[in-house]
């Protein structure tokens, strides 16, 4: 795969809930990544596929995806995606897509070659089943400590995850001046890692910047500067 090559483009899009899918939560993030990467490849979209659909399942469950690959190879262009992840958890599938000769490309690791697409794929893989297994575990102990789980459960994870984010959007925003700053030099996504890193600027639990990590800050930038250019339109 050859980092910023232009060409064609096949994107797909997924989001994990017909909640979302109505919301566009989450598809207006990843729609600005796409059309970022595609901006800086000078790249064209050829075809766009949305699904909601639970990443968890596998690629026969999933229609759209199957018509992306088809019109990657009906007409040359890579299938891109906004975040490896959204294309599949699963590294086995991540693999028979290798296999399948369809070239594609993940906006959160564009200098990625097959291999490292391989490794973080499997690294995404053992996340998921590690945050089933947290929750799981967490469940079992409020159970055992007598707490009574059932309507009080989506609120508290709801309110959780509205934390999370709220506090992933605070960081991001500290990271604006810095990030939009280098981006504006024409810096690669690599390139910024590197010089975040040589800066001692740590990532929000403090640790060193990757690509992944930076590119979850560009998309919550880019996600942020879309609605606030929705609201300013809505207010004329």
């Amino acid at each position: 795969m050859t980092p910023f090559a232009s060409g064609q483009f096949a994107v797909y899009y997924r989001v994990s809930t017909a909640r979302q899918g109505a919301s566009g939560l989450g598809l207006d993030a990843q729609r600005a990544a796409v059309a970022q990467y595609v901006a800086a490849v000078a790249g064209e979209v050829v075809a766009e596929f949305e699904e909601v659909e639970s990443g968890k399942k596998s690629d026969q469950a999933r229609p759209k995806l199957a018509r992306a690959l088809a019109e990657c190879k009906k007409t040359g262009a890579r299938l891109l995606v906004a975040k490896l992840d959204r294309l599949a958890r699963n590294v086995h599938f991540v693999s028979g897509l290798m296999r399948s000769k369809v070239g594609f490309v993940a906006c959160d690791l564009p200098e990625a070659s097959d291999l490292t697409i391989h490794v973080m794929a499997s690294f995404a893989e053992h996340e998921a089943k590690r945050i089933g297994e947290r929750t799981r575990d967490a469940l079992a102990a409020a159970k055992k400590r007598g707490k009574i789980l059932g309507k009080t459960g989506p609120a508290n994870l709801k309110r959780n995850l509205e934390e999370r984010k709220a506090t992933a959007d605070s960081f991001a925003e500290r990271m604006r001046r810095e990030v939009r700053g280098m981006q504006a030099e024409g810096k690669t996504v690599a390139a910024m890692v590197s010089e975040l890193n040589q800066k001692g600027i740590t990532t929000a639990r403090g640790g060193q910047w990757q690509s992944v990590q930076l590119g979850r800050v560009i998309a919550r930038l880019d996600a942020a500067d879309l609605a606030r250019s929705g609201a300013v339109r809505g207010s004329w």
